[in-house]
C-alpha cells in the first residue's frame, strides 16, 4: 500500500476535488483487474488509488487525512469512531466514478466483456467475444468488389453438451462457496475486496461429471471456411463486419461477431487517393508538340486520351468518372494522367539534320516558358 495517497494517485496536495477524480480515473483505468488478468501488482495499485480516492474526494475524510497523515490514518482506518471510513469497495467505487451503477453499461464500454463486478452473477449467460481478421486483397478487387473466403479456428459450443461443460444427462450446480455470484469478499486492513472465487473460478457453478469432449470447459475449437463479400469501392482500413461468426457465447449467450480489417495490395500502375485514381503515361515528343492521342490504361479497359499540340512534360490530363466507385454507390472519382515527355535518343545524320532544321526554325515565341524563365534568371546570368 502507497505511503501516501497524494502519491498514490499522482497529484498535488493542493489538488482540487476535480483533479482527484481525474486522477483517478486515470490510475483506475489503467490498473482495473480486468485490463490486467493474472496481475497482482495491477491489482494492488488498483485498490491503492481506490483507497485514495474514496478518502481524498471526502471533504472531511480528507481534511482528517491531511491533519493527521497517512500512517495515523490507517491505524485507526478501522475504528468508525475515529473517522467513520468503514470498508471500501474498489470495483464499488470504480462504478460509482464511472456511472455503472451496478448495471455495467459504462464499465462495459471500456472493457467490452458484458461482466460488471457489482453483484453480477457470473453463471448469466455471456456474449462471445468479437474476432478481428486482416485480410490482404489486390486493387481490383477493392475497385469491383469480390467474394473471398477465409479460414478462421475459433472456440465455439460443444455439441457434445451443448456448451453446459457437463457430461451430457447431468448439469452444472451452483457454487455453494460464491452462491452464483463468482465473487467471494475478503477484508483487507479497512476496507473489504471482492476476488473472483478459486473454487469456480468466477463462473458461479461447479461441474462434478465434466463432459469428456470439451473437458468441462464447454466449448471447443474448430475451423471453419467463412464466405466474405467485399464491396465496391472499399480502401485499406475498411472495415466489414459479419454478424454472429465470432467465438461462440457461454451458458447460453449469443456468439461475437467477425471484423475483416482490408489491406489493399499496390498496384503497379495505379495509385488510389480516395475516390481518384493517377497513373503516368509517357508520350513521344512529336505527339507532345504536335498533338494526338495516346492509349491509357484504365480501370475498366483501354481508354484514350487527347494530347492537344504543345503539351509540356509533366502535365496532368483528367478522364471524368474513370475512378474508383463510391463505397455506397454514390458516384465515382475520376482519374487523373500526368504526362512525361519522351525526348529521342541514339539520332542518325538525318534526324540531327531535322531537328537542326527545327530549331532554326523556331524563334522566342516558339519556346515561352523558356523566354519566361530567362527573363527571372536575367540579373543571374548577366
Amino acid at each position: 500500500m502507497a505511503k501516501d495517497f497524494y502519491t498514490a494517485l499522482g497529484i498535488e496536495r493542493s489538488a482540487s476535488s476535480e483533479d482527484i477524480k481525474k486522477a483517478y480515473r486515470k490510475q483506475a483505468l489503467k490498473y482495473h483487474p480486468d485490463r490486467n488478468p493474472n496481475d497482482q501488482e495491477a491489482e494492488e495499485k488498483f485498490k491503492e488509488v481506490s483507497a485514495a480516492y474514496e478518502v481524498l474526494s471526502d471533504p472531511e475524510k480528507r481534511r482528517r487525512y491531511d491533519q493527521y497523515g497517512h500512517e495515523a490514518y490507517t491505524r485507526s482506518a478501522g475504528r468508525a469512531s475515529e473517522g467513520g471510513f468503514g470498508g471500501v469497495d474498489p470495483f464499488d467505487i470504480f462504478s460509482q466514478v464511472f456511472g455503472g451503477g451496478g448495471g455495467g453499461s459504462v464499465f462495459d464500454s471500456f472493457f467490452g466483456d458484458g461482466q460488471s463486478r457489482a453483484g453480477r452473477a457470473r453463471n448469466a449467460p455471456a456474449a462471445g467475444r468479437d474476432i478481428v481478421y486482416e485480410m490482404e486483397i489486390d486493387f481490383e478487387d477493392a475497385v469491383f468488389g469480390a467474394d473471398k473466403k477465409i479460414e478462421l479456428t475459433r472456440p465455439v459450443a460443444c455439441d457434445n453438451c451443448q456448451g453446459t461443460g457437463a457430461k451430457p444427462g447431468t448439469k452444472p450446480t451452483t457454487c455453494q462457496h460464491c452462491q452464483g455470484t463468482g465473487q467471494i469478499t475478503m477484508n483487507q486492513g479497512f476496507f473489504s475486496v471482492r476476488q473472483q472465487c478459486p473454487y469456480c473460478q468466477g463462473s458461479g457453478q461447479t461441474i462434478s461429471d465434466p463432459c469428456p469432449t470439451c473437458q468441462g470447459v464447454g466449448r471447443v475449437r474448430k475451423r471453419k471456411s467463412i464466405q466474405i463479400h467485399i464491396p465496391v469501392g472499399v480502401d485499406t482500413g475498411s472495415r466489414l463486419r459479419v454478424g454472429g461468426e465470432g467465438e461462440s457465447g457461454q451458458r447460453g449467450g449469443p456468439p461475437g461477431d467477425l471484423y475483416v480489417i482490408l489491406h489493399v495490395r499496390p498496384h503497379a500502375f495505379f495509385r488510389r487517393e480516395g475516390g481518384d485514381i493517377f497513373c503516368e503515361v509517357l508520350i513521344p515528343l512529336d505527339v507532345a508538340a504536335l498533338g494526338g492521342s495516346v492509349a491509357v490504361p484504365t480501370i475498366g479497359g483501354k481508354g484514350k486520351l487527347k494530347i492537344p499540340a504543345g503539351t509540356q512534360n509533366g502535365a496532368v490530363f483528367r478522364l471524368r468518372g474513370k475512378g474508383i466507385p463510391a463505397l455506397r454507390g454514390r458516384g465515382r472519382g475520376d482519374q487523373h494522367v500526368k504526362v512525361q515527355v519522351e525526348v529521342p535518343t541514339k539520332l542518325h545524320g538525318k534526324q540531327k539534320e531535322k531537328i537542326q532544321e527545327l530549331a532554326e526554325l523556331c524563334g522566342e515565341e516558339n519556346y515561352p516558358r523558356c523566354r519566361e524563365f530567362r527573363a527571372k534568371t536575367a540579373a543571374f546570368l548577366s
